[in-house]
């Protein structure tokens, strides 16, 4: 008998390994939650140096300040020297610009001359004479400040200025008043161009308000059909009534058809002017302004053609003899004159004053050394930042030794019972309560209770210093925390006693947390504004504070003050001022983390 094998086996159905599949898986996941992180980590970056760029950006021409040199007359029988507040020594200023320009004779060009000075330039005199009192009845060499327009003008933050020098020969007609410069090539053909494309822009946009005029035309006789419509049905006081309005309406579409015709007028002549091949063609006050650097005198393009520009000598020239090629300059001033606040005869005298060297940009020196002011080139910081040191002086005073005292009670003494869970709930409520509700409690105990001086330091102090205390209680409790049980029982195990074990032993190694917390509460008091304004502290103070109860203000709130100016200057003082707040805090900050590292102990 032969034993006979199957050729058949057995199936087994197994399941595809899906094991490398889930670590796959579990990569791409890992992958992407890193991905989503680093990308996060770039966007916070990138707004932080696109803020900080931004604040860099607008408050670095504040460090700097532009000054004229003028030679100023101390006349002996103007000036007393035991009097110098009854001497008008602004007016000595001035003569002296009237002196450098003894072209400008009107009125109104004096007075847009002394314009340039700033309105401290009298307080720098005087200082002047106090220094020195041998200068009265001589005349000496003076540095005082521009305006705060002027020197926005010379930082180039009112127009772009381009200069450049035409290859070509240019004759002038005279050396003053109204004159005409020939060329000897069609050198001015550019700025021609530019005349012709600023003249087509203007004509496109008096068109287009052309028509919205056309377009209100056609819904007033709309109105005036449905009036009519109306009318018809109408009898007594209402016919009347829309028989009136029909009138109105009427009247006003007449208007504005010949308000629409004149401006087509006005944007065809333009056109015209725009279109044309050649010729001479006026500038405007809406364009661009020209002016000619030649022969030591300055001139204003009235009209321009190819070879010859036609204008007034602004600045007088000293000769009328031809200038070559790289010996007169093209100034032009991209904003029109109707788009800034200097205007071109003030601009050429501020050019001239810069070209031979009376004016200089130097450090802006009042900035750390004066309080506020209206004028921008007058205030400085100085005020605010001793009124901070001032207010947080009272702020640390206070909450420091309450705030550790209170922790250290709480969390080394106190019985753990239903009072002492009520007062912990509260100290991390009131650390997270709007800083304003300390304003609003220091308005109304400490200024209308206890009558304590308004916009003071030792008010804005005390305000602080509540809004302090919690934050430096809970870093205190967590340092002391912190401290292994293992060093108390030591101490009490060789008979220290309880305040011998907090004092000796355990203070002194939470101390490095304490002080953290301490630095980064009084950091955010450094940066608080709306407690402040609560108490008063939002007022103009002029005067830098001598004492806790002077009146006084701070960084964060004298940055609120200039933001809210008008003045264009002080938006520059008010990133400035910004800059110098963040230094501050990043120190304090980085000081935290020193102290940290320095007296950190690890077990």
């Amino acid at each position: 008998m032969t034993d006979a094998t199957s050729d058949t086996g057995s199936v087994v159905n197994r399941k595809p390994d899906l094991s490398a599949k889930r670590v796959r898986r579990r990569y791409a996941a890992e992958a992407r939650f890193q991905a989503y992180g680093l990308i996060a980590i770039f966007i916070a970056v990138a707004v932080l140096a696109s803020l900080i760029g931004s604040i860099v950006s607008q408050g670095l021409p504040a460090f700097t300040q532009h000054k004229v040199t003028i030679e100023v007359e101390f006349p002996a029988d103007e000036i007393d020297p035991d009097n110098l507040r009854a001497a008008n020594f602004q007016a000595m200023a001035r003569r002296a610009l009237y002196e450098r320009f003894p072209s400008v004779t009107a009125r109104r060009d004096k007075r847009e001359l002394a314009d340039i000075l700033s309105g401290g330039a009298d307080v720098t005199l005087k200082e002047f004479v106090e220094a020195d009192p041998s200068v009265i009845g001589t005349r000496q060499q003076v540095t005082v400040s521009v305006s705060d327009s002027m020197d926005t003008f010379l930082k180039g933050q009112m127009t772009d200025i381009d200069e450049y020098q035409p290859k070509a020969e240019l004759s002038p007609t005279g050396a003053e008043g109204e004159l005409s410069l020939l060329a000897s090539g069609n050198v001015f053909a550019d700025i021609l161009a530019d005349v012709k494309q600023t003249l087509e822009a203007q004509s496109d946009k008096i068109g287009q308000t052309a028509n919205r005029e056309r377009r209100g035309i056609t819904v007033l006789e709309n109105d005036v059909k449905a009036l009519r419509a109306r009318a018809a049905n109408a009898v007594g006081a209402e016919r009347e009534n829309l028989e009136g309005r029909i009138k109105s309406l009427e009247s006003s579409i007449n208007s504005r058809i010949r308000k629409a015709a004149n401006l087509d007028k006005e944007a065809a002549a333009l056109f015209d002017a725009a279109r044309s091949g050649g010729g001479t063609l006026d500038l405007t006050e809406a364009m661009p302004s020209i002016l000619i650097e030649i022969n030591g005198g300055i001139v204003k393009a009235l009209r321009v053609s190819n070879e010859t520009i036609e204008g007034e000598a602004f600045v007088p020239l000293d000769s009328d003899t031809p200038a070559q090629a790289g010996e007169w300059t093209v100034v032009k001033l991209v904003t029109p004159e109707t788009g800034r606040q200097i205007k071109d005869r003030t601009a050429t005298w501020l050019l001239e004053l810069q070209k031979d060297g009376s004016i200089e940009s130097t450090f802006a020196d009042v900035l750390f050394s004066k309080g506020d002011s209206r004028a921008p080139e007058q205030a400085g910081i100085w005020g605010a930042v001793v009124g901070s040191f001032l207010t947080l002086t009272i702020t640390l005073l206070l909450s420091f030794p309450i705030a550790v005292l209170a922790a250290i009670y709480l969390e080394e003494f106190a019985p753990q019972n239903r009072i002492t869970d009520l007062i912990e709930v509260n100290i991390n409520n009131l650390a997270a309560v709007p800083s304003i509700v300390f304003g609003l409690l220091g308005l109304a105990m400490f200024l209308n209770f206890f009558g304590l001086p308004r916009s003071a330091p030792l008010v804005g102090g005390m305000v602080l210093a509540l809004m302090t205390l919690p934050t430096i209680i809970i870093a205190t409790r967590a340092a002391l925390k912190a401290v292994p049980p293992s060093i108390r029982e030591a101490a009490l195990g060789v008979g220290a006693s309880k305040v011998q074990v907090i004092t000796h032993h355990v203070l002194p190694l939470a101390m490095p947390g304490i002080l953290t917390g301490t630095i980064i509460g009084m950091a955010q008091a450094l940066g608080e504004t709306a407690p402040l304004l609560m108490i008063g502290m939002v007022a103009f103070i002029v005067d830098v504070p001598g004492g806790f109860t002077d009146p006084a203000t701070v960084l964060p709130v004298q940055i609120y003050i200039w933001a809210d100016s008008p003045e264009r200057a002080f938006v520059a003082k008010t990133s400035a001022a910004i800059m110098v707040l963040l230094t501050f805090l990043v120190l304090m900050n980085a000081l935290a983390v020193l102290l940290r590292r320095r007296f950190e102990r690890r077990w």
